[in-house]
């Protein structure tokens, strides 16, 4: 069935051709009566949870999201950063259906497959920074934030780790002793692991501490030296400092150049170590394989998860050898590292290398940001663009001298966006974020940036 439904879609548009974009086609109101009926039922027996719009998706390719009611959308979030060559690019599909046909589950910390095996060497080869390099196979983003808060827990005997205020790691029991993103996401989960504690981010738009990049000489960070370090957080308590290389769910901050190795100044003479958590930022989305590799240091553990199964549930959790552990039974799973997604994976990976999608992302990433540059400069609404790459984000204010967060009129600007063929995702306070396929083109953004700029009048309007 898988196959002969691949066979009779069109392929998608891909960065080496020129075909025009096809556009958004929306038949009626969206919802449309099927998706309403599949909102229902979903609403009847799914738990609660996170579903931001009524789109309920048939089928997809390329940029394009096709409902069950006909209409088509240019998908921006890319299912929240997963979709990296798009949805069902040709290469990962072939090679699932093959894999899926030969072997699709083995058990692979119990037993051997060689995709597995390729798939972790290839990730220990391109870890950022280099070195030697070991793998762990999850399923998920939080998955492996909690295998490396075990690993650096196991190595250093520390019991406390060091994250930011609105950062995201996930929600399991252990990652959310680290997430500091939402009250919500927290609330009546008390307590959790135990020992995260979290000082502010570099949030260089909207400083803590009310002051400026780079006078402030990286108050953020050095706070610890002068403040925490000696009240409440004695480092040689601390196991890891543990954060995005460019914050997601808290609004698609980047650091300023210097941040990391500044951190690095500040944690490694205490032997606290650097988790490096790339489930959002790494796979490409911000021009380099890593978006650590952008502020030149070398983490000692690297967490991934999302693009890298492109379009599977995978994750993985890489490490500098030494942290391994001494025997069997530490740490283990059923699922990870499953042949299918392996499998994948590695397809995803011949797709960056063949279709050069890392220079896409840097080139259309840098044409993005000057359209919502341009929509800022004639909406005063938009305190900000910012973001690395095809990460990128546009934050909302109801005044730009106060900076005050406009929450609302982000998500009327979300929800007119998709009435519209567009989709996309908030982030932070008040923040919207732009994570395109990295196979997206000029027409595409130009179409989104349209779309957009129709969704904020029509915002501002109600």
């Amino acid at each position: 069935m898988v196959a002969s439904s691949a066979r009779k879609q069109a392929p998608a548009a891909r960065p080496s051709e020129k075909r025009p974009a096809r556009g958004v086609v929306i038949h009626g109101e969206i919802p449309g009566p099927k998706a309403k009926a599949i909102v229902e039922t979903d609403q009847r027996f799914l738990m609660t949870s996170t579903k931001t719009a009524p789109i309920a998706a048939d089928h997809a390719e390329g940029v394009w999201v096709t409902d069950v009611d006909g209409n088509r959308l240019l998908d921006f979030a890319a299912g929240v950063g997963v979709l990296n060559t798009g949805h069902c690019h040709p290469t990962v599909v072939k090679a699932v259906q093959e894999q899926a046909a030969r072997l699709m589950h083995f058990a692979g910390t119990d037993y051997y497959y060689e995709v597995q095996a390729r798939l972790a060497e290839k990730l220990a080869k391109i870890a950022p920074g280099g070195g030697d390099r070991k793998v762990f196979f999850v399923n998920s983003g939080t998955e492996s934030v909690e295998a490396a808060l075990k690993l650096a827990r196991f190595k250093t005997g520390r019991p406390l780790f060091l994250g930011l205020i609105g950062a995201f790691h996930g929600r399991t029991m252990g990652a959310l002793t680290v997430t500091a993103s939402k009250a919500a996401q927290r609330r009546k989960f008390q307590p959790q692991m135990g020992g995260g504690v979290h000082i502010p981010p570099p949030n260089c738009y909207r400083c803590p501490y009310k002051l400026e990049y780079p006078s402030c000489g990286l108050y953020c960070l050095k706070i610890l030296d002068e403040l925490y370090f000696p009240s409440v957080l004695p480092p040689e308590d601390v196991a890891a400092f543990i954060v995005e290389p460019v914050m997601g769910e808290g609004g698609y901050l980047v650091p300023p150049k210097d941040y990391f190795s500044t951190a690095r100044k500040i944690l490694e003479p205490h032997g606290i170590l650097h988790i490096d958590d790339e489930v959002q930022a790494g796979m490409g989305r911000t021009g380099k394989m890593w978006a650590i590799e952008h502020f030149g240091v070398k983490p000692q553990l690297v967490t991934t998860a999302k693009a890298l199964g492109g379009g599977l549930p995978l994750g993985a959790a890489i490490f500098d050898r030494e942290l391994d552990y001494p025997y069997q039974g530490a740490h283990s799973n059923t699922f990870g590292g499953n042949p299918v997604a392996c499998a994948a994976s590695l397809a995803t990976f011949d797709v960056y290398e063949r279709e050069h999608l890392l220079e896409n992302a840097t080139r259309q990433g840098q044409y993005l940001k000057k359209r919502l540059e341009e929509l800022m400069d004639r909406h005063e609404v938009i305190g900000d663009v910012r973001g690395l790459g095809l990460m990128a984000a546009t934050e909302f204010v109801k005044d730009r001298r106060t900076k005050e967060p406009a929450p609302k009129f982000r998500d009327r600007v979300e929800t007119e966006a998709w009435r519209r063929g567009l989709i996309l995702l908030g982030c932070g306070a008040s923040s919207l974020r732009f994570v395109p396929p990295l196979i997206v083109q000029e027409q595409h953004i130009d179409e989104a940036v349209e779309i957009l700029e129709a969704s904020l009048r029509a915002a501002a309007g109600a």
